[in-house]
């Protein structure tokens, strides 16, 4: 068997999990919002940063996985495999439902409330994940490779003509307040359940929007078979690298009609985002298959090895931090302002905080590492 067939999966793949774990981890937990570098905040709206890159790249991931996993699955028959995939997609969502209520309490005027769960986020990261994985899943074992990729072309450009044909009319259809997918959402899910982050109700993780987002998925599935089948070679990374190249350039010239966009999920964003992280799992196979490069990787493999539990951790504890009052304020802010402002200009502080919290995560997932401690769903 080829090397990389046995290696890939727990090698390059883990390294570019991990790294997306801990940017996420590093981009969600700032020591402060208002002081940040402009990398690590999303775009206001149209455009692109490296932070906007984060999760398109772990949806990338969780479909580059499937191409391993879901393989030996699928020989075991279908019942045991929509076993499998609905427990996940039910499972992962959950969890995203629960991560949003936690602690199931909210402190209003100094006294604690409990939370009111008729205006819970339906909605969130780890739902979208959930709901991508699962349709991904489900495609790949009815369908091709090829139906697969050609409905993922036809979502993209339906998803396009949707938008374009139901936005506002007369106005800017790809607009915060008059984009089709805040209309459906609106819609079947209300306002009051919807994310406020943006100052309406609107969602970053809709429902309609997580069509272009399984594209990602779908993306990353094709490339993972696509290196299993040929192999840690030169030509491989090759062709990955002229891949890249090839959806970078179809996705900036779309972004002239269609912008770029990662809180509605463009069309134009899919394509430019899976091309950004080709090139980088390209990159990975070039320094860890070929050419041996291995022991700088150690670090984000320990992220990838329990993607799912460090995330879910990092969230519940910077609440946590973030409700335990100290000196009139958070033990979150405290320890910022204590340990970070005092000696840090004002942007470095903020990101010193948020890759000392990232460490911290790090610390516990080495520690489950050592001990063999795998939380798998």
């Amino acid at each position: 068997m080829n090397p990389l067939q046995q290696s890939t999966r727990y090698q390059s793949l883990d390294v570019l999990r991990g790294l997306t774990v801990a940017l996420m981890i590093v981009v969600n937990t700032p020591g402060s919002w208002s002081t940040n570098f402009a990398p690590f905040l999303h775009a206001p709206w149209h455009g692109l940063t490296i932070t906007d890159l984060v999760f398109p790249s772990f949806l990338f991931v969780v479909g580059n996985a499937m191409s391993f996993s879901l393989a030996r699955l699928r020989d075991r028959g279908g019942a045991i495999y929509f076993k499998k995939v609905i427990r996940r997609t039910a499972i992962i969502f959950l969890i995203g439902l629960l991560l949003t209520a936690f602690p199931f309490f909210r402190i209003i005027d100094g006294s604690p409330v409990p939370y009111d769960f008729t205006s819970i986020r339906v909605l969130g990261v780890l739902q979208r994940i959930a709901l991508c994985y699962g349709i991904a899943a489900t495609l790949v074992y009815f369908l091709s490779l090829r139906t697969c990729l050609a409905i993922a072309a036809a979502t993209l450009l339906g998803y396009g003509g949707l938008m374009f044909f139901f936005g506002d009319p007369g106005a800017d259809p790809y607009s915060l307040e008059g984009n089709a997918a805040r209309k459906l959402d609106l819609w079947l899910i209300g306002a009051g359940n919807l994310y406020r982050g943006e100052g309406i109700p609107f969602d970053p993780e809709g429902l309609l929007s997580t069509l272009p987002a399984v594209v990602n998925v779908l993306a990353g599935y094709a490339v993972g078979l696509f290196i299993k089948r040929q192999g840690a070679q030169v030509q491989t990374v090759v062709r990955l690298l002229t891949l890249s190249v090839l959806l970078l350039v179809v996705g900036y010239a779309w972004d002239l009609l269609f912008p770029i966009n990662k809180k509605i999920w463009s069309s134009s964003f899919v394509l430019v985002s899976v091309g950004y992280v080709t090139a980088l799992l390209g990159l990975l196979v070039y320094l860890l298959e070929i050419k041996n490069w291995k022991s700088w990787a150690y670090f984000f493999e320990v992220f990838g090895r329990n993607p799912l539990l460090l995330y879910v951790l990092s969230g519940v504890l910077v609440r946590i931090l973030l409700m335990v009052p100290v000196k009139g304020s958070s033990l979150k802010n405290w320890i910022y302002e204590g340990f970070f402002t005092g000696i840090l200009p004002p942007k470095t502080a903020s990101l010193s905080f948020a890759l000392a919290f990232m460490l911290l995560i790090w610390l516990v997932g080495w520690i489950m590492d050592k001990r063999g401690v795998y939380i798998k769903v």
